[in-house]
C-alpha cells in the first residue's frame, strides 16, 4: 500500500513538472508573434511597391552605397579581426583583460554615441589636417566606411576569437614540435578549422553594415544621392512622406538579411558535419 502511494505520488509530481514547458511555449508565442507581425507588415506593404523602387535612381543610389561601402568595411573588418583574435587566445598580449573589456563596451555602447566619437576624432585638428591632404571624412561618402567599422569590429573580433578559442591548441602544439612555424600553424590548421566560421563572420558583419545607420547618421548625415545608404533612404522616404518608398526599400533590406542569414547559418555548421549526417542517414537505410 505504501508503494503504491508513492507511486501515485511520483507521478503526480511529474505531472505538475510537465506544465512548466508547456507554459514556456505560450509565453514564447508572445514574442514570436509580435516579431513575426513586425516582419510581416514590412513584407506584405513591400511587395506592393517593390517594382517601383527597384526602378528608382536613388533606391538603387543607395543600394551601391550601401552594397560598396559594407563590401569594404567589412574587408577590412575581417583583416584586422583575424590577427587580433590570434592575439587575445594564442599569444600572451599584454593588457589582454583590458582589450577584452574595450570590445564589449564598445558592443553595449549605442551606435550613435559611436559616431559622436568618430565626429569628434575627425574634427580634431589632426582630423582636420587630413582633410587638406585630400583625405576627408566628415559628411563624406568615406566616412560610411569608418562608422561601419567601429560598429562591426568588435562584433567580428568576438566571433572569430571564438572560432578561434574552439580550436584545440594540441594541434598547434604538435605541429611546433614537428617543425612548423606559428605562422604556419595558423596558416595550416586553424585557418582551415575556422573556415565556415570566418566566412561567416564575413556575411554576418557585411549584413550588420548594410543595415547601419546610427553612427552613419552621426558621422556624415544623411545627404540625398551623396551619403544616402538603404537605411538612409527608408529614413528621407519617411521624413517626406514617401511610406511606398520606404517600405519598398525597407523589402530590399529583409531580403538582403534573410539571404545573408540562410548563408551565414549553412557555414556555421561544423567542417565535416554534413558528411556525417549522410553516413548516417546511409546507415539507417542499410539496418
Amino acid at each position: 500500500m505504501k508503494r503504491f502511494e508513492e507511486e501515485i505520488a511520483r507521478r503526480c509530481g511529474r505531472r505538475k513538472r510537465e506544465v512548466f514547458p508547456t507554459v514556456c511555449i505560450i509565453v514564447a508565442c508572445i514574442p514570436l508573434l509580435f516579431i513575426g507581425s513586425a516582419i510581416l507588415t514590412i513584407a506584405v506593404n513591400g511587395i506592393a511597391h517593390l517594382g517601383e523602387s527597384v526602378s528608382s535612381a536613388e533606391v538603387l543610389f543607395s543600394l551601391r552605397m550601401s552594397v560598396v561601402t559594407s563590401t569594404i568595411s567589412t574587408t577590412i573588418c575581417l583583416l584586422l579581426a583575424l590577427p587580433t583574435a590570434y592575439a587575445l587566445t594564442r599569444t600572451n598580449m599584454p593588457f589582454k583583460r583590458t582589450a577584452e573589456t574595450l570590445m564589449q563596451l564598445t558592443l553595449s555602447l549605442p551606435y550613435i554615441l559611436l559616431g559622436f566619437a568618430l565626429l569628434l576624432m575627425f574634427s580634431s585638428p589632426a582630423g582636420k589636417a587630413l582633410k587638406d591632404i585630400g583625405f576627408a571624412v566628415v559628411f563624406q561618402p568615406a566616412g560610411i566606411v569608418f562608422a561601419q567599422l567601429i560598429v562591426n569590429l568588435p562584433f567580428s573580433i568576438r566571433m572569430v576569437r571564438t572560432a578561434f578559442g574552439d580550436v584545440s591548441p594540441r594541434m598547434e602544439f604538435v605541429a611546433k614540435t614537428l617543425g612548423a612555424g606559428s605562422f604556419d600553424a595558423f596558416r595550416t590548421i586553424i585557418l582551415p578549422l575556422c573556415r565556415n566560421s570566418i566566412i561567416s563572420t564575413f556575411v554576418l558583419t557585411w549584413a550588420r553594415g548594410m543595415g547601419e545607420f546610427g553612427a552613419t547618421l552621426m558621422l556624415v548625415g544623411v545627404t540625398r544621392m551623396r551619403t544616402e545608404t538603404l537605411p538612409g533612404s527608408v529614413y528621407l522616404s519617411i521624413s517626406t512622406g514617401n511610406t511606398d518608398t520606404a517600405m519598398a526599400t525597407a523589402m530590399i533590406m529583409l531580403v538582403v538579411s534573410a539571404i545573408t542569414l540562410v548563408v551565414a547559418n549553412v557555414l556555421s555548421r561544423p567542417v565535416g558535419s554534413s558528411r556525417i549526417e549522410r553516413k548516417k542517414k546511409s546507415k539507417r537505410k542499410a539496418a
